[in-house]
Order: C-alpha cells, then sequence, then structure tokens
C-alpha cells in the first residue's frame, strides 16, 4: 500500500495501477517504456535501471552483480526489496504519483515466484507481450545497446545466450500466472515508433479508463 498526503489529510491508495512490459532481452521493453514514461499519466520504472544504481561495493550491490554477471536472476526476495525501494523512493519525491499515474514496469517479476510476491503492491491491468521469434537478431541488438550503453551485462555473448535460456526457463511461464485476456502480444520487430503505434493500442484504453475513475 502507498501513503499519501493531500491537502492536509493523509491517505492510503490501492495497489499500483500497473502495465507490465514482458518480454525476452533484447525484445525493446526498455525503449518502450521509456518512451512510455513520457506521455503524461504514465511513469516508467525499469528493474534493471534500479538494479544497476546499486553500489556495486554494498551487499546487496555485490550480490545481484554475482547473479547478473553469469546471466542469472538475483534472489526473488531481494529483488522484490529492492524494487519496492525504489518505487518507493520516487514516490517519497513526487517523480511517480500512485493516484494520477500508470505505473509502466519492466524487468519485474521475471518469475512466478516473483509474481506472486509482486501482486501485495501491483494491479496488473494489461500485459504487452513484447515478442520478437528471431532471437539472434534480438542478440545482435543487444550486443549493440552494450556498446552504445556500456552495459557489461550485455557484452559477453555468453551471458547473453545464458540469459535467454533463463527467460525461456523461468520468465516465460509467468504469463501463465496472469489471465489470458489482459495479455496482449505486440510484434517487437520494426522501428521504436512503429512498435510504439501497436503499444498505444493496447495502453491507450487502460489509462482512459484510469483517468474515467480518478475523475469521479
Amino acid at each position: 500500500m502507498a501513503s499519501l498526503t493531500i491537502d492536509g489529510a493523509s491517505m492510503t491508495t490501492k495497489r499500483y495501477q500497473t502495465v507490465l512490459l514482458f518480454g525476452a532481452p533484447g525484445a525493446g521493453k526498455g525503449t518502450q517504456g521509456k518512451i512510455l514514461g513520457q506521455i503524461p499519466g504514465f511513469f516508467h520504472l525499469s528493474c534493471g535501471d534500479v538494479f544497476r544504481s546499486l553500489d556495486i561495493s554494498s551487499p546487496e550491490g555485490k550480490l545481484v552483480y554475482e547473479h547478473s554477471s553469469r546471466g542469472e536472476l538475483a534472489p526473488d526476495e531481494i529483488t522484490i526489496k529492492i524494487w519496492k525501494r525504489g518505487i518507493d523512493a520516487y514516490t517519497t519525491l513526487s517523480y511517480y504519483k500512485p493516484i494520477e499515474d500508470i505505473l509502466i514496469l519492466d524487468g519485474i517479476p521475471r518469475n512466478r515466484k516473483q509474481a506472486e510476491l509482486i501482486e501485495e503492491h501491483v494491479e496488473v491491468k494489461k500485459i504487452i507481450h513484447l515478442m520478437c521469434s528471431d532471437e539472434e537478431q534480438m542478440i545482435r541488438r543487444m550486443r549493440r545497446r552494450a556498446i552504445r550503453e556500456n552495459r557489461a551485462d550485455d557484452a559477453d555473448e555468453k551471458v547473453i545466450r545464458r540469459r535467454f535460456q533463463v527467460y525461456k526457463d523461468e520468465s516465460a511461464p509467468v504469463l501463465g500466472y496472469y489471465p489470458p485476456e489482459i495479455i496482449s502480444t505486440v510484434d517487437a520487430i520494426g522501428s521504436p515508433s512503429e512498435v510504439l503505434l501497436k503499444v498505444l493500442e493496447c495502453v491507450v484504453p487502460v489509462q482512459n479508463a484510469h483517468f474515467s475513475r480518478i475523475a469521479k
């Protein structure tokens, strides 16, 4: 639950109204999330960005780096703890306003256990499944991203391929946790703007419904 103060009165909000961006590594979750995050009424949070901002010399930072450097998932409880601390910080700073904004989330949940743990905090209204059947193309995309953004986790092809295997074994089954009617599959191949058009078709109705509720 999120605690906010409005006009001097404290109130507790319901679970964060959320859209999940879901897909294999390199499918474009971060790209689409960043674009959506520029639209009023949406707030984008990348779990990967939160992890990369950790002090690598801290106990949590060392643990996360140890797993990510091998292309593996960090322990579930630590992952949720770090994510929740990040969203709380953005809420405190008023960058994210839970009553007004739809939360655009990418990089979490990454397995079924995380989906169960995060349900205490989020109400998933829509899942955008960014689908790309060409794994080799996504690997090339990630290698280019590693150079452009200086991301060590995308620089080693062996680690990238391990991440794809982890996605297939642990992350892909997350889709089965949610009702099929809230899942929309979007072809991730194409320019960012072309993919964005398809994503907007899925999320605009969610935002409209949200705005209608808070306007009452």
